[in-house]
């Protein structure tokens, strides 16, 4: 059985996203990795961007939920789940994960945040 996938690891965003006033009005780095399972055998024959996911595509997408703020990355990440699906149906599975760098907490950590995998 073969497998493919489109990777997009380390995408940095800046965001306004938290549960604190502040975190909405100041914002905050994001780093997203993402991985969507699709079958793309007609580019590994043609060479053609059509037989495939564009990474530009889905990078704007992404950026598009993004820059909605919102209190909960839980929320971010089902909203970005949602749209890559209904603009890419071919795609098998999403994983996605955001992280907020250095969050608000009070403590030690280079980041905190949520992983979402989907399959269709």
């Amino acid at each position: 059985m073969t497998q493919h996938a489109i990777l997009i690891n380390g995408l940095r965003l800046y965001a306004y996203h938290g549960v604190l006033p502040q975190e909405r009005k100041v914002g905050a780095n994001f780093t997203l990795d993402l991985r969507l399972e699709t079958d793309f055998t007609r580019a590994l024959e043609t060479d053609q961007l059509d037989g495939t996911v564009s990474y530009a595509e889905v990078c704007d997408v992404v950026r598009r939920e993004m820059a909605v703020p919102s209190q909960l990355l839980e929320h971010v990440g089902g909203r970005i789940v949602k749209a890559l699906h209904r603009q890419f149906p071919e795609v098998k599975a999403i994983k996605l994960r955001i992280i907020k760098d250095n969050p608000p907490m009070g403590a030690d950590l280079q980041g905190a945040g949520i992983e979402i995998e989907e399959n269709y």
